[in-house]
């Protein structure tokens, strides 16, 4: 995987808008994301696109995912959340 990438992935996760959203998606990305495939990393960046709100409704199980973000990086970042985020 593109190093370069990676970084400013994990950068954009730390700096997302809300301070909740910077310690969930910034957690995982320093946990996860370089051990991603590239496939994988770009479920990540799109999902990164998508607002602060809807990111923190679906990895915290207050609203349902759309059928087309839900898959395995969403399911991942929903355990990570779940099981190992600190409290938010």
């Amino acid at each position: 995987m593109e190093n370069t990438r990676i970084k400013r992935l994990i950068f954009r996760a730390h700096h997302m808008g809300s301070n909740e959203n910077d310690i969930l998606f910034g957690g995982f990305a320093d946990k996860y994301l370089a051990k991603l495939v590239p496939e994988q990393v770009d479920r990540f960046e799109a999902l990164l696109a998508e607002t602060d709100n809807d990111l923190f409704n679906w990895v915290t199980g207050n609203q349902t995912i759309p059928p087309e973000l839900d898959h395995d990086i969403m399911t991942m970042l929903k355990k990570y959340v779940q099981d190992e985020a600190a409290p938010i």
